[in-house]
């Protein structure tokens, strides 16, 4: 039996990555994998080792998601809420609780994984991948991540949920089949060309050449900013926003990091007092050498301390 909190803990990141593929939220993936590691604590005399500590977490982690998705809607992306805007339209907000968030991939994928493991977590964290789960039933959400993220089988999955295996196999084709006519976006390893596309983007945001970085956009590439709703498609609706609304971010600073299994930034914008301050989440989805989605989440009080970005950069 294991004994005490620091065999747990070295859990924590595979069900922080597990809840937020349920939840769509660092900040809900992290309170719920905090409220797995009370009830296994306070549950560790019953655990009689039939299974992995790590599985009998697993099923404890997908309970506490099942409870929090009992009486909430759905999160989503602003892609999903409405059609493209255009750079006049009036900039309306919605509530942190409505949006997909980014998770940092080290608060998400275990250090213990091996390649082939991690290629496929890194994958279901993807920002399209989650924003799919979303809209599947959050039982349908549990049966598609344990057998095809986790590799479950349909009995071990039918015990976890209290169903049958028959029902267990229904659920995972219709989930299936949701998945597949939402998910769209590319892998997420990186080739050569990607990772100069990415050198390219960050030398053209900080000295803010607008045109270069419309060179980079697919042509049907998407630009949304939640907490707003507003999101643009497309190269010239981009170099517009950046020429006008968009044109404090002249000046920026990016410093890199991962999220959802894809290139980020932590963008800071010219501080008038000196340096430079937080402003943005970037999450870019790379598709062939272009950019299909730039993504900036502004709520960085809540994102960047958990990507341990800094709060200022001094001058």
């Amino acid at each position: 039996m294991p004994g005490n909190v620091a065999q747990l803990e070295t859990h924590r990141p595979a069900l922080t990555g597990h809840c937020y593929r349920m939840l769509g939220s660092i900040v809900d993936a992290d309170d719920a994998a905090q409220e797995t590691m009370i009830r296994a604590w306070r549950g560790l005399d019953r655990f009689d080792e039939r299974a992995s500590l790590r599985t009998w977490l697993y099923r404890i982690a997908t309970n506490v998601c099942l409870d929090e998705l009992a009486d909430r809607r759905r999160r989503a992306r602003p892609m999903e809420d409405g059609p493209a805007g255009s750079t006049t339209d009036t900039l309306i907000q919605q509530p942190r609780t409505h949006w997909i968030e980014p998770i940092p991939d080290a608060r998400a994928l275990p250090a213990d994984a091996d390649p082939a493991e991690l290629a496929i977590l890194r994958e279901s964290i993807r920002l399209a991948f989650v924003a799919a789960l979303q809209h599947l039933a959050p039982k349908q959400r549990a049966v598609l991540l344990l057998m095809e993220v986790l590799g479950w089988s349909a009995a071990e999955v039918a015990e976890t949920l209290g169903t049958s295996v028959a029902a267990v196999n229904s659920a995972l084709q219709r989930a299936r089949t949701t998945i597949a006519s939402r998910n769209g976006s590319d892998p997420a390893a990186l080739s050569e060309t990607q990772t100069r596309l990415l050198h390219r983007y960050v030398e053209a945001f900080e000295r803010y050449d607008v045109d270069e970085l419309a060179s980079l956009l697919r042509e049907d590439a998407t630009f949304s900013m939640p907490p707003y709703a507003l999101w643009l498609r497309g190269p010239e609706a981009v170099r517009t926003w950046l020429l006008g609304l968009g044109s404090g971010c002249r000046g920026s600073r990016l410093l890199p990091t991962a999220a959802c299994g894809s290139p980020a930034f932590g963008q800071y914008r010219p501080n008038p007092e000196g340096g430079h301050k937080p402003w943005a989440l970037i999450v870019l989805e790379l598709s062939g050498d272009h950019i299909a989605g730039w993504n900036s989440f502004l709520d960085t009080e809540t994102l960047f301390p958990r990507f341990g970005l800094p709060m200022e950069l001094r001058a």
